[in-house]
């Protein structure tokens, strides 16, 4: 299958309940999306997601991520970079996460086991080949530098910071150390114009885009529950910020998708 369509790089269809997956898959084609990941949240569950990756159409890819999100470190058994690995071993599965720091609930407690949490799930990818993706909130400067220790003293590995809204020094940094960014409805608020001004400036082999969905429903939909068909309305307003027609903008994410996630065929 040739995929000339959006992608939504980022759902969470584990959110949705069976009986309206056949409407929210139909609705997404509709909107003219071909292709979505849903993303693993918790390791515990890494069936369900590779269940819900089955759920291809003729005309739609349906893959998953499999790992634990830094909310839910305290509630998660610690993987062994080996488990990790071989739970990855699936064709359905074509990334690792979403993992990585969050800093927004306070709880300082836990920020060791987020970070001890997020250095395996970067092994894991790292001997993998698959893209990490990684949840980043107000936590840009320890973020940063452990990307940079990684990379720099255990080795590159592929990764996509998920749903920017940090500042422009993570977004240079992530950049310079080969990362991709994606891009979700946030960039359509009113008062989200900063994230905005980093979503212009990726360079065009690097962007993707996402709805988080169930969550951060973009404009003209905010406060609706989201859903992957949302993600055209993202990609609208990204594509007249950067001087595109949306079929190329559609085009170059997708383009950018395939060569991150390259199991996603």
């Amino acid at each position: 299958m040739t995929r000339t369509g959006l992608t939504d790089s980022h759902c969470h269809l584990d959110h949705f309940s069976d009986e309206e997956m056949s409407e929210i898959l139909a609705c997404a084609q509709q909107a003219g999306v071909d292709g979505m990941v849903t993303i693993g949240t918790r390791l515990s569950r890494a069936d369900q997601q590779k269940k819900l990756a089955a759920l291809d159409a003729p005309d739609l890819r349906v893959w998953c991520t499999i790992g634990t999100h830094p909310d839910h470190v305290d509630e998660e058994a610690l993987p062994a970079v080996a488990e990790l690995v071989a739970m990855a071993d699936d064709p359905r599965v074509v990334g690792i996460g979403e993992s990585g720091l969050d800093y927004f609930h306070g709880q300082p407690e836990i920020r060791p086991k987020q970070h001890e949490s997020f250095r395996v799930h970067i092994d894991a990818a790292r001997r993998t080949g698959l893209p990490l993706v990684i949840h980043t909130r107000e936590a840009d400067g320890d973020m940063l530098a452990i990307l940079r220790d990684e990379t720099e003293n255990r080795g590159a590995f592929p990764f996509l910071i998920h749903c920017f809204s940090s500042g422009p020094e993570l977004a240079a940094g992530a950049l310079e150390l080969g990362g991709y960014i994606s891009f979700s409805g946030i960039a359509t608020f009113n008062r989200a114009q900063s994230v905005r001004d980093v979503a212009k400036d990726v360079p065009d082999d690097r962007l993707l885009i996402e709805t988080d969905s169930p969550f951060l429903a973009p404009v003209p939909r905010r406060g609706k529950r989201n859903e992957p068909g949302y993600v055209a309305y993202t990609a609208r307003v990204l594509a007249e910020l950067r001087g595109m027609e949306d079929a190329a903008f559609a085009q170059m994410t997708t383009r950018n998708f395939s060569r991150l996630f390259s199991r996603a065929v």
